[in-house]
């Protein structure tokens, strides 16, 4: 396994791993809490792990080579599986933490050479910080903190993934998601590292979890997004596979983050497609992180062309049924919410004007349709639209689709504004307007956006004067 090159560097590295404490330490019985599970045991194991950890480095240190795959043997790989699956009960993560478990497991992760020893260590820990005494003892630990931080530069998948899902619940603990926030504001390699998994995993599992981390880290600190969106700046830790120090050699993070949404599209992973979409979301919300998503033309060009194919090739099609916008409302709001900011940043680029994406109007009235079929009921019940546990449904009381109908209504009313008659004239003619899909948008849009549709509403005159005619009897306030 090829070990972060930062490890080295850090001087615990040169121990060995502490022991675990001798029988002679433990005071009553064996029983760990309220389990059935043993103290002697786990202590054995804990032993095992150590010399195993050790004997690896030797063998390393006389080989003279820093890589040595050795598969972990079959028995003691079942007993710390063991150990693992244990450690995400609370009384023996308290257990593990009293008797430093976790300095041992630092240890063991500074000599393993088995990328799978490495995996289970970085596991056992995760479990521990599921539970909030464990979390902040772990979260505190500033050197095993900075360890665990270099793994996301390992070469294994699993470790990496299993480093994510300890950062993921640490972040999830308030008080231990500040420690780790100022942790990685100040460890550089932490974005380089994950800009890299984005930009190159093809491990979909993976992708989720460095997701969630990336969201939940953007989410609580507008500072990281910031200091994550300037150009890479030369460091002395590339990640796996560089060739180059050069800084133009590492991925900037909004293409990360769109190879990495297109790999989950591509794997119908619609879990991990809304994480990455509330990234981009969530980039719109600080100075510059409009410039990331449109500059240089290129990056401006990728994301616009993945949102438009997800939103009217993915999202809402024609034959699904109405409900499925439950499914969906987070992503779409997330996604419409991108749109509406590369929109306000006025380019005139020609795959952001109305003629590229004549299809997207279609979409943004179906949107409006399907919210308004889940809110009607009949007196009788006989038309609800129920949800998947047969409650009934009301968008006016659900957070998300009331966010979700403001967005898609502020958005369309922005493009209808900006259609021509060419326009209006091929959304017409290839079925994404008609009188029935107007009738349902103006619902919706008036009276707040009146100005861009009386706007929209002389162009349709112009190009089909019984359809806006019928607009305005259905709409008097539109009349001139």
């Amino acid at each position: 396994m090829s070990k972060p090159r930062d490890l080295c560097k850090l001087a615990s590295m040169d121990r060995n791993p502490s022991p675990p404490p001798s029988e002679e330490d433990e005071t009553g019985g064996d029983a760990i809490g309220d389990t059935i599970y043993s103290k002697h045991w786990v202590f054995s194991i804990l032993s095992k792990l150590v010399e195993v950890a050790v004997a690896e480095a030797k063998e390393c240190d006389n080989s003279g080579e820093n890589e040595v795959c050795e598969e972990l043997d079959e028995e003691l790989e079942t007993e710390i599986c063991k150990m693992w699956d244990m450690s995400m009960n609370e009384d023996v993560a308290l257990f593990l933490q009293e008797f430093n478990v976790p300095e041992i497991l630092l240890g063991v992760l500074a000599k393993s050479r088995s990328a799978r020893l490495t995996e289970i260590c970085v596991g056992i820990l995760g479990n521990m910080t599921c539970f909030h005494e464990t979390c902040l003892f772990i979260s505190k630990y500033e050197e095993l903190g900075e360890v665990l931080l270099l793994l996301l530069g390992d070469s294994d998948s699993q470790t990496i993934l299993e480093t994510c899902r300890l950062l993921s619940t640490c972040l999830s603990h308030q008080e231990a998601a500040a420690i780790w926030t100022d942790r990685i504001r100040n460890q550089p390699s932490v974005r380089d590292n994950i800009c890299f998994v984005m930009s190159s995993s093809t491990n979909a599992d993976l992708l989720v979890k460095v997701g969630e981390v990336v969201d939940k880290l953007f989410d609580l600190d507008e500072e990281m997004i910031l200091m994550w969106i300037k150009p890479c700046a030369p460091s002395d830790a590339a990640p796996p596979g560089s060739t180059e120090e050069n800084p133009s050699t590492k991925p900037e993070l909004v293409h990360s983050v769109l190879e990495a949404a297109k790999q989950l599209r591509s794997e119908h992973c619609c879990e991990g497609l809304d994480i990455y979409m509330h990234i981009l979301q969530l980039l719109t919300t600080v100075d510059g992180g409009i410039h990331s998503l449109v500059f240089p033309l290129k990056v401006g060009q990728a994301t616009w062309s993945l949102l438009y194919d997800i939103i009217c090739h993915d999202l809402c099609q024609p034959d699904d049924p109405s409900l499925i916008i439950q499914e969906q409302k987070t992503m779409l709001a997330s996604i419409l919410s991108v749109f509406s900011a590369m929109s306000s940043a006025q380019l005139e680029e020609d795959y952001m004007k109305i003629d590229q994406n004549i299809p997207l109007v279609g979409s943004l009235m179906r949107i409006l349709q399907f919210l308004e079929d889940c809110q009607r009921t009949s007196p009788e019940g006989s038309d609800q639209i129920l949800t998947k546990n047969s409650e009934e449904f009301d968008p006016e009381e659900d957070m998300h689709l009331k966010e979700l109908k403001d967005i898609c209504a502020e958005f369309l009313s922005t493009v209808l504004s900006k259609m021509s008659q060419d326009d209006v004239s091929e959304a017409l003619k290839q079925g994404f307007l008609s009188e029935k899909t107007c009738i349902t948008a103006f619902r919706n849009l008036l009276p707040l956006y009146i100005t861009s549709v009386k706007i929209f509403i002389a162009v349709l005159d112009a190009v089909d004067h019984g359809v806006a005619s019928s607009l305005g009897k259905e709409f008097p306030s539109l009349k001139p």
